[in-house]
């Protein structure tokens, strides 16, 4: 599975601690993050991490590009939403993005709980894009 995985500064520790407790079940997938938040998961853990832009710097619309490709099976993406940031247009493209190509997202820490611990993440049920 191709993740994409996307953490806004205030919301990196939740990330950081999201994806240590998972590691063992992200490990056999395909990771790519923006910048610091990819280099924050390299140093944490031992997964491999393709890296994009910084996301102010055009790596939300890169990952928004992977989604529009059909390059991204599932994105966690923990935004803060408590602070206005100099590249929300980006942000709510990439939002719109990912429900337009019927994406799975999570926002939130315990949605990415529900998205990991799914049958459909470990393949045990159906196909993980284009089932309903």
């Amino acid at each position: 599975m191709r993740i994409v995985l996307i953490a806004h500064d205030a919301k990196k520790a939740d990330m950081m601690e999201w994806v240590r407790f998972n590691q063992a079940r992200l490990a056999d997938h395909q990771i790519t993050a923006t910048r610091s938040t990819g280099e924050a998961i390299l140093k944490a853990t031992t997964l491999p991490v393709t890296l994009l832009m910084h996301g102010p710097e055009g790596g939300d619309a890169q990952a928004g590009a992977m989604i529009a490709e059909g390059r991204v099976d599932l994105m966690v993406f923990l935004w803060d939403p408590l602070e206005p940031q100099p590249h929300d247009v980006d942000v709510k493209a990439l939002l719109r993005l990912a429900v337009l190509y019927d994406v799975p997202t999570a926002c939130n820490h315990r949605t990415a709980d529900y998205l990991i611990s799914s049958s459909l993440f470990s393949g045990k049920v159906g196909a993980s894009s284009g089932a309903r």
